[in-house]
């Protein structure tokens, strides 16, 4: 009878172990705290759901959404085209975009650098490839305490990033590339961490990755306008003038779970911790 007994609850333990659906994220590094907020608070929403989520950039995303290893793939830019079709023609269904969210593309400086706005032409002069700028007096004379030779140190992202795809597009225009010779760290954070002991250096990153360690700039389209700083008011009316959206994808017939988290992504609940990390909840 005892063994009978024991069966029957391991058996009924596996029943319930495998009611459990695990949901796949995977992708933008600018999103991955966000995403794993939700999930943590989903779980309490819906207890048999468990989504596991990770970062990796949302050109790593992307790709495991093609190769079917994610049910949801996090980006911070735009899927392109020639990845939609290879989604698509992988997994056998079409690509649905899902607008998750609004980000002020933030450039920031070590505090003790004096200056706080820059245009988009002089930032392009010191990130891209035929930009001139190299030292800090090349932007108007600056001298940064504490920066030995005053020599601009730039902070970058990795290729996979997709901050990094859209800093290219929003600040070099896709016409030209960025200079060799930058840090190009794997995260945001890192990129945070970096600038913060750096008196000579220059980031970027999702405004929800900024805090007192560094300073972030007032961004002008043109010299001569006046500059705009990134807040959560700025991305959502897009005065700021390197506002973004964020975004997650999905291939296919979604399994259900995987739907209604996306449902749940558009509640105030979800909305008010989208408001905590730092980012504009969709509209």
């Amino acid at each position: 009878m005892f063994r009978i007994l024991l069966l029957v609850t391991i058996f009924a333990a596996c029943s319930r172990s495998n009611n459990n659906v695990v949901i796949q994220n995977k992708g933008s590094d600018t999103i991955v705290n966000l995403a794993q907020t939700w999930a943590e608070e989903y779980k309490k929403v819906a207890p048999t759901v468990a989504i596991a989520v990770s970062g990796g950039g949302s050109g790593t995303g992307l790709s495991a959404l093609i190769n079917g290893t994610v049910d949801i793939a996090n980006s911070s830019r735009k899927i392109k085209d020639q990845e939609k079709a290879d989604a698509e023609k992988n997994r056998g269904g079409s690509v649905t975009e899902h607008i998750v969210g609004l980000d002020a593309l933030a450039v920031f400086v070590h505090p003790a650098n004096p200056i706080k706005d820059l245009t988009i032409e002089e930032i392009a002069c010191i990130y891209g490839k035929n930009g001139t700028c190299e030292k800090w007096s090349d932007i108007r004379g600056t001298v940064v305490p504490g920066c030995q030779d005053n020599k601009i140190i730039r902070i970058s992202r990795q290729s996979n990033s997709g901050t990094y795809e859209y800093f290219r597009e929003a600040i070099l225009g896709g016409h030209q590339d960025f200079k060799t010779g930058s840090m190009d760290l794997n995260g945001s954070r890192e990129g945070v961490d970096m600038v913060g002991k750096t008196p000579c250096g220059i980031g970027y990153t999702g405004m929800g990755y900024l805090t007192k360690d560094v300073s972030a700039l007032c961004i002008s389209k043109v010299k001569g306008e006046p500059c705009v700083a990134p807040t959560l008011e700025t991305a959502l009316n897009k005065t700021y003038p390197i506002a973004r959206e964020l975004f997650m994808y999905t291939v296919g017939q979604v399994k259900p779970e995987v739907t209604a988290f996306l449902e749940w992504i558009k509640t105030d609940q979800a909305k008010e911790l989208t408001k905590k990390s730092g980012y504009v909840p969709a509209p």
